[in-house]
């Protein structure tokens, strides 16, 4: 029996008639024996065809997954989209962001890359768009912790590193308290930046100018004060180490984080953090 050669411009070829995955087309391709209205026949049976148009659709629903393994030194976060919240509550989509998430912890990279053909068959089985919008992978960057948190049923999570000086600071209880409250408090306050020097200049600009215009009519010695005063506003509403905790607002998380790393004799800092919701 003669084997046909499926080339690489073959398989490309269908997959822009089809936007069906690469793997899916050159299967589809050494079935047909190479002949391309066969092959688009084959995924037109497969329901394949039909995914690819659906690819198009509006996915604005779906689940963000998370998972910190061995013992906080590695943590994922995705979201996987697809159009209604029939289908994030759908037994299958729920096993398919799994799989993403369990990938997450062996690939630091692109997981709709990595997935874009098991998604083709995944919308072609389920019926609606489905779109693996985001991910993060964090390793531990030296001693401490990295945590997660969902919230809400899969609509926000976050994943969040923090750091300390001693391995013992790290298995204490009451660091491991502090790291989930800042998860909580995250979710909660939805910060923009780390710090204010995360800020971007042309953000912090366009605010500058806001509180200029909204100061016009004050005598000019004071607008200064006033715009000064708002920028203070500003960071201590979007930069997470300035915000008010919220579960003491008497107190800043950098604050919280002095108080704890007092008690526990070392110095706590958080590295890194991101916060996903569904749809923002």
């Amino acid at each position: 029996m003669t084997t046909v050669t499926i080339t690489a411009s073959q398989v490309k070829e269908l997959r822009e008639a089809t936007n069906v995955g690469m793997m899916e087309c050159k299967k589809a391709l050494t079935e047909s024996g190479g002949d391309m209205d066969a092959a688009i026949q084959l995924l037109r049976e497969r329901g394949m065809v039909i995914a690819g148009k659906k690819a198009g659709r509006a996915a604005n629903e779906g689940l963000i997954a998370a998972e910190v393994a061995d013992g906080g030194q590695l943590g994922v976060i995705v979201e996987v989209n697809c159009e209604t919240d029939f289908v994030a509550r759908n037994e299958s989509f729920q096993e398919f962001v799994s799989q993403v998430v369990a990938k997450g912890r062996q690939v630091d990279g692109d997981l709709a890359e990595v997935f874009k053909d098991e998604l083709t068959s995944k919308i072609a089985e389920i019926g609606e768009n489905l779109i693996i919008r985001r991910n993060d992978r964090y390793e531990l960057q030296g001693t401490g912790a990295v945590a997660s948190y969902i919230h809400l049923g899969g609509k926000v999570g976050v994943l969040l590193e923090v750091g300390c000086e001693s391995a013992e600071t790290a298995s204490a209880d009451a660091f491991k308290e502090v790291v989930k409250d800042i998860t909580l408090h995250i979710a909660a306050s939805n910060p923009d930046y780390l710090t204010r020097d995360d800020a971007p200049e042309d953000v912090l600009a366009t605010e500058r100018e806001i509180f200029v215009k909204q100061a016009e009519g004050k005598p000019e010695n004071i607008v200064e004060k006033i715009v000064d005063g708002k920028m203070e506003k500003f960071f201590g509403q979007n930069c997470l180490v300035e915000q008010p905790f919220v579960k003491d607002g008497d107190i800043s998380i950098s604050q919280l984080l002095a108080a704890k790393g007092k008690e526990l004799g070392d110095e706590l800092t958080i590295r890194r953090f991101v916060r996903y919701q569904i749809g923002a």
